[in-house]
């Protein structure tokens, strides 16, 4: 997505308030919609990737889902696929719709849903988003949380999703 490109303006409750562009929405910390989509194969392992320095934000972290900012006018599960298609060059998958994320920090205001999927197949990186990536056992993942710098809303939405598989596991 370029800096000219439209985004959706919303409100707490995700409605819409305005479009802006994608610049102006990142100088001033507007709440915008995104999506996250934790992807693993089938032998349970997560998909971290590192982001290029490039980025607008988080520029050179280490991020543990695929996504990134809708498009104006664009559904949750419509830039979950896209999103995930590009970046990774996965397509076909069944994405499974997991929970909504409401994140807030100093840079960055989100409205955005969760997704996962499982993928065995070839990835093909995008150059100008993805530096490099790993597939790692979750165990892993977590450790590397303490001394490698990741995006703190992909994080947010790792530690929601192992939450609830959690209470899932404790109602059983």
């Amino acid at each position: 997505m370029s800096d000219d490109e439209l985004v959706d303006v919303v409100d707490e409750h995700d409605s819409v308030l305005r479009r802006a562009p994608r610049s102006e929405v990142r100088r001033h910390n507007l709440r915008h919609r995104s999506v996250y989509v934790l992807v693993f194969n089938s032998a349970g392992q997560l998909f971290v990737h590192q982001r290029t320095q490039s980025k607008d934000i988080f520029p050179g972290c280490w991020d543990v889902a695929a996504g990134g900012v809708l498009n104006a006018g664009e559904e949750y599960d419509a830039g979950a696929a896209r999103e995930l298609r590009e970046e990774f060059g996965i397509h076909g998958v069944t994405l499974r719709r997991l929970f909504p994320l409401r994140y807030d920090d100093a840079a960055n205001h989100v409205l955005g849903f969760v997704y996962s999927c499982t993928w065995d197949g070839p990835l093909r990186l995008q150059a100008s988003e993805v530096a490099r990536g790993e597939w790692l056992d979750l165990d892993v993942v977590l450790e590397r949380t303490q001394r490698d710098t990741f995006c703190p809303d992909g994080l947010e939405a790792l530690r929601l999703y192992l939450a609830k598989l959690q209470a899932a596991r404790d109602r059983r």
